[in-house]
């Protein structure tokens, strides 16, 4: 899921893992049964068709003034900054809560305030007072561009072809010791975007970023998915680590809290007051 993490602000280092794609061994499969054997790994079809809001809590990082400020990922996603960065590593608390089809609410706690980013599914607003921004603000085109074309709550490959999705198979990889297979999403806004597939588990491995400026050069972006914890019948990962080419730190989002089909007022999901 690459979705409202994103909203707030988403590679070992020097490691090569970018650079070291290997043939993997994992058996030849057609695209529609690597996707089907993914939902069921996750599932299933039903379950996440039931599912009409989630949310979760945990904390995200913050890098120090060491290094380059990174952005979330989002369960999928896509980005925006983090909190001006402390002078060393952070561990910042958030909220978030999402609901069907794209409506989202994050909140994270900086410095004794909380920033506030809200999607009612047309529009956006945001709050940040680590800017000394307390005035609720509208998303910008960009921001609004981007909210709408996030993933749905249970991800980019449920009911991918009724979303105007196609899927390609582009290969067979082995990253980090694990054999994956390489699916290209075609979105129906033409965007492309892809995820690796770990071919024993069948849950998302890594899914491609957008891609960051830093030194005035674009640096490719991955996200790893990890440790997946079943909830009420859906599979869903538990931490989310960044990794930037050229960059030897990572960001992790760490959750420790996860609700499905919550009770959440609809208010969550309009204008701040």
């Amino acid at each position: 899921m690459k979705r409202s993490i994103q909203l707030f602000a988403g590679c070992a280092a020097l490691l090569p893992v970018w650079a070291a794609a290997q043939t993997a061994a994992a058996p030849a499969l057609p695209v529609a049964q690597i996707v089907e054997k993914n939902i069921a790994a996750r599932g299933g079809l039903n379950a996440w068709r039931a599912v009409k809001t989630l949310s979760w809590s945990g904390k995200l990082e913050a890098g120090g003034n060491n290094r380059p400020t990174l952005a979330v990922p989002s369960p999928d996603a896509r980005h925006t900054a983090l909190p001006s960065r402390p002078q060393d590593q952070a561990q910042l608390p958030f909220s978030m809560e999402l609901q069907r089809p794209r409506k989202s609410r994050l909140e994270i706690e900086f410095a004794g305030q909380t920033a506030v980013q809200v999607y009612d599914g047309t529009q956006g607003w945001k709050v940040r007072p680590f800017l000394n921004r307390h005035e609720v603000e509208p998303y910008s085109k960009a921001e609004l561009a981007s909210a709408a074309s996030q993933d749905d709550l249970d991800g980019p490959l449920v009911d991918y072809a009724a979303k105007g999705t196609t899927i390609a198979l582009e290969g067979r990889e082995t990253i980090d010791g694990h054999d994956t297979y390489k699916l290209a999403l075609t979105f129906k806004d033409h965007h492309v975007r892809h995820i690796w597939i770990d071919a024993r588990s069948f849950l998302e491995f890594r899914e491609e970023g957008e891609p960051r400026r830093l030194d005035g050069k674009l640096h490719p972006v991955w996200v790893y998915l990890r440790d997946y914890r079943t909830v009420s019948g859906v599979t869903v990962p538990t931490v989310y680590e960044t990794r930037v080419q050229g960059v030897s730190s990572t960001e992790k989002i760490n959750i420790d809290k996860i609700a499905v089909n919550p009770s959440v007022p609809q208010t969550h999901f309009g204008k701040p007051g």
